[in-house]
């Protein structure tokens, strides 16, 4: 029999923010925020495999607009990883699609942070957890998150990370619309809209109990994200969505992260199936997705390496 080629598939979750609190605008163009992750069960995977250089492939839903050079994350990822241990970054990373492409849901950082614990495994460099983390903060705000998954409490720029208790299942439906938005746009509309005087983010303590508690109703009431009006001005046709969704029977309606992919908040699994059939039916998304969470973080789903 022939030894099979060396090869580690991670799978990765999706997030959506319930909470979304924006500060103002710091000297790094960057903003302060406190960010309550969700790690929802929609996933992309990314496989690695020995190469002679650095190459990245993609599948699956919108990938033809997945960068597919050392500018996408995955990418940067494996490079990252390759030179704390100085070594090459030759590797085959393959990407399966399933969380949409600029849709507000960390795609890209979930990708990034796959391959980064994709690699680690197929190098056998065994990096500590902690410099993993530090090398996903390094890549983006969202990618840190990705490695962890669950719920967490995101600080600074959203990298540093607390994690949460969750008490229960949340049953998501999410819309995804017929184009992107651009995540500096949203925030540079975000501060045009806002003007000066902002104040400094912090964390519903009513939502992080509704957390805790599982309390779908609480968390509807609770719930927020301070980049809704940017990606709405920037947006317009998702007020149609948010509408078809509310009036279906969602318990909340929120635009995913910098959007323009729309989250709603259902009661329990048949309330989310009501509302994925009128979003479907209303014609003002181009696909609809219902899922759950809390998910688990990046995670090796298969490997030929026999450890």
């Amino acid at each position: 029999m022939s030894t099979p080629q060396p090869r580690v598939t991670v799978r990765v979750p999706a997030k959506v923010n319930v909470q979304l609190a924006v500060g103002p605008a710091r000297p790094d163009g960057f903003h302060d925020l406190a960010n309550v992750f969700l790690a929802v069960g929609l996933h992309d995977e990314v496989t690695a495999t020995p190469a002679e250089e650095l190459r990245i492939t993609c599948e699956g839903p919108g990938a033809d607009q997945v960068p597919l050079d050392r500018g996408n994350l995955a990418a940067k990822a494996a490079t990252a990883l390759a030179a704390l241990h100085g070594r090459s970054d030759a590797v085959h990373l393959h990407i399966a699609k399933n969380i949409p492409v600029a849709g507000g849901m960390a795609g890209g950082s979930a990708d990034g942070a796959a391959a980064l614990l994709a690699c680690d495994r197929l190098w056998g460099t065994a990096t500590p957890r902690a410099q993993l983390l530090e090398i996903c903060a390094e890549l983006g705000s969202d990618v840190p998150f990705s490695l962890v998954g669950g719920a967490a409490l995101g600080t600074g720029r959203g990298e540093r990370l607390e994690p949460l208790p969750v008490g229960g299942t949340f049953h998501w439906v999410f819309a995804l619309a017929d184009g992107g938005l651009s995540t500096p746009a949203v925030f540079r509309e975000f501060d045009r809209l806002a003007g000066p005087g902002v104040p400094a983010p912090t964390a519903s303590r009513a939502l992080l109990e509704a957390l805790r508690a599982g309390d779908a109703k609480a968390l509807a009431a609770a719930a927020s994200n301070d980049l809704q009006p940017a990606a709405l001005s920037l947006f317009p046709a998702l007020a149609d969505t948010f509408a078809a969704g509310t009036a279906a029977g969602a318990l909340a309606a929120l635009v995913s992260g910098s959007g323009p992919t729309t989250a709603f908040l259902a009661a329990d699994e048949p309330a989310a199936r009501a509302v994925a059939a009128a979003l479907t039916a209303s014609g003002t998304c181009r696909t609809v997705h219902r899922t759950t969470s809390p998910a688990p973080g990046a995670t090796v789903t298969a490997s030929t390496l026999g450890r």
